[in-house]
């Protein structure tokens, strides 16, 4: 089984329900056992600014897919639940990006891991540190220095739920 971490984000509608609704598709999925899954931030938009603000979240899971078909996956899940993709960095009902694959390094023309401006955003790192805090591998490692980097308050990133009240799937 191979780890995998996601970044899950939602700017649109009822935001946590739309970040239930991903958790509940992925653990719909045999080949996918859910380790963990972190507390609830939110975020300001970053790019384009003119939005609504995000709720973001990390998972991580394990799975014998590949990672095209984690990307795949992850595409199928953002169309069920109704993602459309008008511009960079737009408002968008849910956002599933691969963060780290397996401590890989894969490249491809439709999928880069690590994911290429992971370590550049707090919205990113804070939850993504949160659900590993004995970093394993050199791209966890940098996860968790690049984090002491930043000012996590100036970027924007609040919590929003803790974990200690984990997020439910109905």
């Amino acid at each position: 089984m191979k780890d995998v971490y996601l970044s899950i984000g939602t700017n649109m509608g009822d935001r946590y329900d739309n970040l239930q609704q991903a958790i509940a598709l992925l653990k719909q999925e045999k080949a996918i056992e859910l380790v963990r899954i972190s507390s609830v931030y939110e975020t300001a938009a970053v790019g384009y600014t003119d939005q609504a603000d995000f709720l973001n979240i990390a998972v991580h899971l394990k799975t014998n897919k590949s990672s095209a078909e984690m990307l795949q996956l992850c595409q199928s899940i953002e169309q069920e639940l109704g993602r459309v993709r008008e511009f960079r960095w737009g408002p968008r009902i849910i956002d599933l990006d691969i963060l780290l694959y397996n401590h890989e390094n894969i490249e491809t023309e439709s999928l880069i891991v690590p994911h290429p401006r992971m370590y550049e955003r707090a919205f990113v790192l804070v939850p993504l540190v949160e659900i590993t805090p004995t970093p394993l591998g050199k791209q966890l490692q940098q996860a968790h220095h690049e984090l002491q980097q930043l000012d996590c308050e100036r970027e924007g990133v609040a919590l929003w739920k803790d974990c200690n009240k984990p997020l439910t799937v109905n």
